[in-house]
């Protein structure tokens, strides 16, 4: 069983040989030990599609739709999802390295057991995204993405890019959020109901609530 630890997160990761894998590179509904290696699947409709125990490496399916199905014990490397929509997707035990989701639009995707590492979320939508277990983020970039309505809880997110994230109606509960530039978030207090932070990020905290509040500072 092979595990990480982010924070004080542990996650349950794949443990793949890539010796037991068979080599493909066409979609099919149900992909399973397989490697799939800079294949071009660009713009392709995946209708309930489940990919089981596989390795994802440099596969380009920018400006896809991908509607139900899964993803379960896969590792992901240098994929790029940009412009790819994506909706009632189950995400379990997968590892995400070097990715790319600039402008993906996630709809209703659940996650657990994922840690997603060096990846972009830039302009990203994630619209009603639910945590069933353990997710981390590290070293991701988040800048100008939008969370809407996201169950969230005990999420991890390390040395992480948020410039203009903006949350709206989510629920972090128990979210580990130290280590991260707060200054520039958009979001309510609210969003931030029983998060974790660092002694360092209270001057950003202030002055998240200074904004929501409206308030005056004066000299007196």
């Amino acid at each position: 069983m092979r595990t990480t630890k982010v924070g004080e997160l542990r996650i349950l990761l794949p443990e793949l040989d890539p010796d037991d894998l068979d080599t493909i590179s066409e979609p099919t509904d149900d992909l399973s030990d397989a490697t799939i290696e800079d294949a071009l699947w660009r713009g392709v409709m995946l209708d309930g599609v489940t990919i089981r125990g596989s390795r994802l490496i440099g596969l380009d399916v920018s400006e896809s739709s991908w509607d139900g199905g899964s993803l379960f014990g896969c590792e992901i490397t240098r994929a790029d999802l940009s412009g790819a929509t994506l909706s009632g997707v189950s995400i379990e035990r997968c590892a995400v390295t070097g990715s790319r989701f600039t402008g993906t639009r996630l709809t209703d995707i659940r996650l657990k057991d994922v840690l997603f590492e060096g990846c972009r979320f830039d302009y990203a939508s994630l619209t009603r995204v639910t945590a069933a277990g353990a997710v981390a983020f590290v070293d991701c970039l988040l800048t100008d993405a939008t969370w809407s309505s996201c169950r969230l809880p005990n999420i991890v997110l390390r040395s992480c890019q948020l410039g203009r994230l903006e949350l709206d109606s989510c629920q972090l509960p128990g979210a580990d959020l130290r280590g991260n530039a707060l200054y520039d978030l958009k979001t309510g207090l609210g969003n931030l109901h029983r998060v974790t932070l660092d002694e360092d990020q209270l001057p950003e905290l202030t002055r998240l609530a200074i904004t929501e509040l409206n308030l005056t500072i004066r000299k007196s």
